[in-house]
């Protein structure tokens, strides 16, 4: 998806993060637990919104990857309270947040460095 043009790309996430809610809905109802381990999906969400806008060189996906894990870890505002979101929406939405959160670190850090 990297490879896609910019807003093909944002509506791929917004539909992979739509998808995703759904599914990980049901698998909470599945699995009868609030936000299970054994859910991926939200990872995978979430991930591609800190890849928009992004050239997609390896060094550049991996520190992509390397910040989506840290603000997913930190949870930073409002990430956490996106955790208490309904269903698969709060499932996906700290995510997502964490997503957003890489993206725009890893956006400035390029603007800082080209």
């Amino acid at each position: 998806m990297i490879r896609l043009p910019s807003p093909l790309h944002l509506a791929a996430a917004i539909a992979i993060a739509l998808s995703a809610v759904h599914v990980a809905g049901r698998a909470e109802h599945l699995f009868g637990a609030k936000d299970p381990g054994a859910i991926v999906i939200d990872e995978i969400a979430g991930f591609q919104f800190a890849l928009l806008w992004v050239d997609p060189s390896l060094p550049l996906v991996a520190a992509g990857f390397l910040l989506f894990r840290l603000f997913d870890i930190l949870k930073p505002f409002p990430a956490r309270r996106a955790e208490i979101l309904p269903a698969g929406w709060g499932v996906v939405g700290d995510d997502v947040v964490a997503g957003i959160y890489a993206n725009a670190v890893l956006l400035i850090l390029l603007k800082i460095v080209l």
